[in-house]
């Protein structure tokens, strides 16, 4: 458990980066839940803006389960097939929206364990649905907010469900949706994988990647 120091050093950068970003929400593009949820199985390993250019299109012929359900699986494969990975996400999709459509009539269940349960769907996903679509507080854990995670010394691992859990323990509540967009925002803009821009920033001297007295 993080002791009051961590929380507040914590706290303390996420508050610049919600001043940085005050304005921040899903990359992705979605007019309602059942739309997230399939733009966020569709951007696995695949980038955001990608998916907003193949969803563009692909909700204009498909938008209800129903929908997904009755197309062919190979029609679906073509409409997806730039996201990469375009078979499984085709047969996860279509999968998915069977189970809407049997064990929820047709909507996408606001409790997190049964979003967890939907075929495509792990944790990430069900937290980007859960936080954005329903304003239940969660983290979703992308590349962006593991990488910065272990640069500013909230964790020490890859494991995306002990980042969460950290993150969680360390954050207020009412941070913990916005956690996430906070981070993948300064990974898109600052914090490069390969050339961050540290001298440009805002937590720059509270991290120890780049500060090595920051604490």
């Amino acid at each position: 458990m993080p002791d009051k120091a961590e929380k507040n050093r914590a706290k303390k950068i996420f508050d610049l980066l919600g001043n940085e970003y005050p304005a921040v929400k899903p990359a992705l593009e979605y007019n309602n839940a059942f739309q997230l949820l399939i733009s966020t199985i569709l951007s696995a390993q695949c980038t955001d803006a990608r998916v907003n250019i193949v969803t563009k299109t692909l909700f204009k012929k498909f938008n209800t389960p129903e929908e997904f359900v009755n197309v062919s699986h190979e029609e679906l494969e073509r409409y997806i097939f730039s996201t990469g990975f375009y078979r499984q996400k085709a047969k996860s999709i279509q999968a998915c929206c069977s189970q809407l459509i049997e064990k929820h009539n047709g909507k996408v269940p606001e409790d997190f364990n049964e979003l967890t349960k939907l075929s495509g769907v792990g944790r990430k996903t069900a937290s980007v649905v859960a936080g954005n679509a329903f304003g239940i507080p969660a983290i979703a854990v992308d590349t962006h907010v593991k990488r910065l995670s272990n640069l500013l010394g909230f964790v020490n691992t890859q494991n995306p469900e002990k980042i969460e859990e950290q993150l969680k323990e360390l954050l207020p509540v009412n941070y913990w949706t916005n956690s996430s967009h906070w981070l993948a925002t300064h990974g898109r803009n600052v914090c490069f994988a390969r050339k961050p821009k540290c001298f440009n920033c805002v937590i720059g001297q509270m991290c120890p990647s780049f500060n090595p007295n920051a604490k």
